[in-house]
Parts: C-alpha cells; sequence; structure tokens
C-alpha cells in the first residue's frame, strides 16, 4: 500500500491491530506490532526491519522494531489463536489447508537452514522449510497457523546430525525440546491447535507431500476429518470391485486367510485402465484473466476420471479391521489432448460425493499458492533476516496478520454478488 492508502485505512488498520494485539502483555508490544505491522503492508522492495525502519518516518525506530520482532518474550500462537476466530467468522472456511514454502537463504547461520528440496526453488538448494495451515473457502483463505521444519541435521538425535548445525541451536534459539518431525507431522500438530483454539472444519487438503505419506490419512481419520490430498502415480491400490478370497483349507497348518487375488496396481495404471473415455469435462471456476466464462473471466476446465479404489500397503492394512480395504475415490486430470493422466488425487468422502464437488475441491488449493504468492511479493514472508527460532516465528506470524487484514479489506470491497479471487 502507498502511504495514502495507509492513511486512508488508518483508522480499521489500528483497530484491527488491537483486536489481534490484546494477547500481548504490555503497551510497548502493542505499539510496536501496530508499527511492524504497518510497515508490512507499506509499498517497499524489501520488508526486513531496517528498510522498514527507515520508511516508517517518526516511528521508524530500528533497535525497537528489532528487538520486538526477535527477542521480545511474546507467544505467536496468542497472536494466530485471535487470527484464527477472526477469519473463521469473515472467510466461513469449508476446509484445512496444509502445505510447506522454502525460504531461500544464502548463508547457514538462520534457525533450520539446511539444503533441502522446496518447491519455491523446485530443487535441493539452501533454505528453511516452513510448513502452514489455512482456513480456505471458495472465495477466500488465511495462513493461520505455522511452524518451522527442524531438518535432521539439525537434530542432536538423529543419526543424521551435523555438529556444526547442533552448535547452533543455542544461539539460534531453539528449544531443546524441539527435534525432528516430519511435515506431515507438524500439519497434524497444527490441526490439533487449530481444534484446541475451538475452530472445527472437517475436511483437509494437501499436495502430494503429505497424501503420499498413508500416517497422515490415517491420522486425519482418526482426528474424524475427512480428506482430499494429492497423491503420486506410483501408490498402489486394488479396484474398488476387489474381493478378498480365502484358498481351500487343506485341515492341516493355519487356517489361509482372505486375500486379493491379484497384486495391486499403481493408481497410474487403473486410471489408464478405465480409458480416456471415462473422462468427464469439468469447469471448477472462473480465473481472474478475460476470458468466455459468465463474468468475463477465463473457464478453468479440464477432464476428470474418477474411481472407487482401495488404497493397498502395510500401513493401511495393519490399521484395517478384517481383510477388505477400506474404499475411497481416486480422482484423476486427463486433459484432452494429453496421453495420460497428469495429476492424482485421493480422497475418503462419501461414495456418493458428485465428481464437480470432487474437482472444485481438490483444486481449491489454488488459493493457497495465491495466499504464498501475496504474502512473499507485497508483504515481506520471506524477508526475515534475524536468525533466531522465534524471530522467525515472530515475523511469519505478523505477515499472516497483515495477509489477512488485505483479505477483509477486499472482501469488504468486493461486490455482493461477487466471490473476489
Amino acid at each position: 500500500m502507498t502511504p495514502d492508502e495507509i492513511a486512508a485505512v488508518r483508522g480499521e488498520l489500528e483497530t484491527f491491530a488491537a483486536e489481534m494485539f490484546e494477547p500481548f502483555a504490555r503497551n510497548d508490544q502493542r505499539r510496536w506490532g501496530q508499527v511492524y505491522l504497518r510497515g508490512l503492508l507499506t509499498d517497499g522492495k524489501r520488508k526486513s526491519v531496517e528498510p522498514m525502519a527507515a520508511r516508517l518516518g517518526e516511528d521508524g525506530n530500528r533497535q525497537a522494531l528489532a528487538h520486538f520482532i526477535t527477542t521480545s518474550p511474546w507467544d505467536p500462537s496468542h497472536i494466530r489463536a485471535r487470527l484464527a476466530w477472526k477469519m473463521e467468522t469473515e472467510i466461513h472456511p469449508t476446509v484445512l489447508v496444509f502445505d510447506d514454502t522454502g525460504f531461500l537463504k544464502d548463508g547457514s547461520a538462520s534457525a533450520c537452514v539446511s539444503r533441502q528440496y522446496t518447491g519455491t526453488a523446485g530443487k535441493v538448494t539452501n533454505c528453511q522449510v516452513g510448513v502452514s495451515l489455512h482456513l480456505a473457502s471458495d472465495h477466500a483463505s488465511a495462513a493461520v497457523n505455522w511452524r518451522l521444519f527442524l531438518p535432521q541435521t539439525w537434530d542432536p538425535a538423529s543419526p543424521k546430525a551435523d555438529a556444526d548445525k547442533v552448535a547452533r541451536r543455542r544461539s539460534c534459539g531453539i528449544p531443546e525440546d524441539v527435534g525432528h518431525v516430519e511435515k506431515w507431522q507438524l500439519a497434524l500438530d497444527m490441526a490439533d491447535e487449530t481444534r484446541s483454539w475451538g475452530i472445527e472444519v472437517p475436511l483437509a487438503i494437501a499436495d502430494a507431500g503429505y497424501g503420499d505419506a498413508a500416517a497422515f490419512r490415517l491420522g486425519l481419520n482418526a482426528r474424524g476429518m475427512h480428506y482430499i490430498v494429492g497423491i503420486s502415480t506410483t501408490l498402489s491400490a486394488q479396484p474398488g470391485d476387489a474381493v478378498p478370497v480365502c484358498e481351500s483349507y487343506s485341515g492341516t497348518g493355519r487356517p489361509p486367510v482372505p486375500k486379493y487375488p491379484d497384486r495391486p496396481r499403481s493408481v497410474k495404471e487403473l486410471v489408464i485402465a478405465a480409458g480416456r473415455k471415462a473422462a468427464r469435462p469439468i469447469q471448477w471456476r472462473e480465473g481472474s484473466r478475460p476470458g468466455t466464462g459468465r463474468s468475463g473471466f477465463k473457464r478453468m476446465y479440464s477432464r476428470f476420471v474418477a474411481l472407487r479404489i482401495r488404497p493397498a500397503g502395510r500401513e493401511i492394512r495393519q490399521a484395517t479391521d478384517g481383510p477388505e480395504l477400506p474404499e475411497c475415490w481416486l480422482l484423476a486430470e486427463w486433459p484432452a489432448g494429453q496421453s495420460e493422466p497428469v495429476q492424482f488425487w485421493l480422497s475418503d468422502l462419501p461414495a456418493d460425493t458428485p465428481l464437480t464437488t470432487l474437482v472444485r475441491l481438490a483444486k481449491l488449493r489454488w488459493r493457497i499458492e495465491h495466499d504464498y504468492r501475496e504474502m512473499k511479493q507485497a508483504l515481506g514472508l520471506a524477508h526475515f533476516e534475524g536468525r533466531t527460532w522465534n524471530g522467525w516465528h515472530h515475523h511469519v506470524t505478523l505477515v499472516s496478520v497483515a495477509h489477512a487484514f488485505c483479505t477483509l479489506q477486499r472482501l469488504a470491497r468486493a461486490p455482493k454478488d461477487a466471490a473476489p479471487a
């Protein structure tokens, strides 16, 4: 926002900030929280402390801002809870979306930085990785919870521990009880925390980085949540109509147990076996570019196959009572002109769920890509230059607050009969 735009919404921003920062114990924390928030929202190429301070005029106390974001003893979870309560009432979320994003780094001193894969760069590179939870509906979304992923190289209990990284834990302020936890488990932990705030959303969405983990899907089921998650082409399953059979008992030895007569096949094989003729054309929304849709924008459109299948694998079998594997949806996108399907999802939504609903929900993850883009390009999500664990969590929390304020401004100004992007 330009200084004039900030001035025009100054009153609304201060009211919003006062509501979000009510948990702060001290007046100076409330003051510098508001200033930091204004710094994130004000136009500028960098949103780290020093350039923000230079743009904030008489409020641009670099030392006070640095102390507030890096070392001031406030718990970001209290701010996130208030943010989640606020955004739940405003956007009426229908799904929780889990995802992660990379924070590229040149040096090695920042908490949890390591050479690891991130979709941000599309390769293994030197970075931090943050896992986030978003409340989302068709018309809006908000990141309301975060975890900084700690690689095994930073965990003294891991056989892959790096002595230099372990030695930096104290200077980075990483709590002693924080060790390496898989990203999918961090997602489940955030789901538990969000529920502890009184927010119950019964459907989860995630990409294949989470969906491929059977333990993640089982963890959602254990929490009473449905899911629609991306999966890799190699995930194996039985067809939905497959039935376990029992061999004849010879009368000696252990009686045979029912089992599926055929080996499981990959989800890609199952969809290809169904054939291209099984694909149905589905439009799931209209985009932001001009096009032929009813509102004058481009139609988001493709062809999809939906099959009932029974995912296989040791973890699924061990969690299943009886010989039959649980049945669920396999959704695949197979665009016209493509020789094979290009994307796959798994969902335990009811068997009578319409294909249009499955597609719309699977594609709703675009909102989180939109969130990341706004938070990184306009609000400085990846601009934090401090090295500490607390500083990182403080910064991403305040960026989420800034993003939520922008979302609320957009919703307030959108036409009542339109669904804003």
